[in-house]
């Protein structure tokens, strides 16, 4: 299961944004309250494409692609040294495959905040250096392990080349620079996939604002710099407000959007977000029994597509037939006329999946 972790300090709004997000009714409370459980939730990803194919098809069953939410418990400073809930909360961080990490912009007076003042570019660069004190612990015990094994006996080639990166990413690291601004090369990144670690993940900043704060907000002028340096992309939420949106009937909801300049609400704004952020396609399989969207890493191949759907496929693969999805609907949605005008094709194993593929595998086990 693909998940998202959210992450921030505490009093920083991440429940409130995990509430815009799934619609799950999380507790909001203006304190922080010590837990170490997550929130969890299973969320669809919008798709105004699935939507429609289910109108064409009115299948008997429909499953739009999902991703997993986790709100994470707020990240104290010195978390990465054991305080607060530390390791606790590291352990729950480790799971997620990507980051949205929540920096508080908001005011609100009822709502202390642990630094006692609003800066969010101090903020991000908080939890962003408790992330890597976690990465450098990391690093540390495995270097132990490794240098005691070489005082022992000698090491394998493949451990030698792992001694040599992890010294590179620690020296790294001590400069207070995230694994994800380091030059890795594929097979590295393969090799370090067991570590698990945060600042290799890929990472979204949500900006978490109030609804007078909209336009240019002087409190984001450093923060936004820093982003564009580290090549961060961030979105905009009015947390508290766009939780009590998904309260009201769409008429006054969409009143509100446009008094706040918003164009797609909160909720599909950070899930398309995350969505890209985790590099995913969507593919789908239609007909009257089921529609379904199916999630796929980008780039991957027709083989992969049909290992996706089931193991027996990709086993058994002979081709894949694909029509885009622009091109079935613009050709009346039929797949005669898809035929006949050249749209639908026949693609082998090394096909190169496209967002909004529509795809019938052939397979033969």
């Amino acid at each position: 299961m693909l998940k998202c972790g959210i992450v921030g300090l505490p009093l920083s709004g991440k429940s409130t944004v995990f509430n815009v997000i799934t619609r799950a009714g999380a507790e909001v409370k203006p304190y922080a309250s010590g837990k170490t459980e997550p929130n969890r939730a299973l969320v669809n990803v919008p798709d105004s494409r699935f939507d429609r194919l289910v109108e064409i098809f009115k299948p008997k069953s429909e499953k739009p692609a999902d991703v997993e939410f986790v709100d994470l418990a707020g990240l104290s400073r010195d978390a990465g040294k054991g305080a607060g809930l530390g390791n606790s909360f590291l352990s729950f961080v480790s799971e997620s495959e990507a980051l949205l990490h929540v920096v508080r912009v908001f005011k609100n007076d009822s709502v202390p905040h642990p630094e006692n003042s609003i800066d969010p570019l101090r903020d991000f660069r908080i939890v962003e250096a408790e992330l890597i004190y976690r990465d450098l612990g990391v690093i540390s015990n495995r270097l132990a392990r490794l240098d005691e094994k070489k005082a022992k006996k000698k090491l394998t080639p493949q451990e030698s080349a792992e001694l040599d990166l992890l010294r590179e990413l620690e020296a790294h690291l001590l400069n207070e620079l995230p694994l994800r601004e380091f030059p890795l090369t594929d097979e590295q990144k393969r090799a370090l996939s067991g570590f698990a670690f945060l600042t290799l993940k890929p990472e979204l900043v949500v900006l978490n604002l109030d609804d007078t704060q909209t336009g240019d907000v002087a409190e984001l002028s450093g923060l936004e710099e820093e982003m564009t340096r580290k090549g961060l992309k961030s979105v905009r939420v009015y947390g508290a407000t766009e939780m009590e949106l998904e309260q009201l009937d769409p008429a006054d909801r969409e009143e509100f959007m446009r008094d706040l300049a918003i164009s797609e609400p909160g909720r599909e704004r950070l899930i398309h977000e995350a969505y890209k952020l985790l590099g995913l396609i969507s593919f789908f399989t239609s007909g009257t029994d089921e529609v379904r969207a199916w999630t796929l890493r980008e780039g991957s191949t027709a083989v992969d597509a049909a290992g996706t759907i089931h193991s027996d496929l990709a086993r058994g693969f002979i081709r894949a037939q694909v029509v885009a999805y622009d091109d079935f609907i613009a050709n009346g949605a039929s797949i005669p006329a898809c035929r006949d005008k050249g749209v639908l094709r026949l693609e082998g194993k090394e096909y190169i999946v496209k967002d909004g593929d529509m795809i019938e595998i052939r397979f033969n086990v």
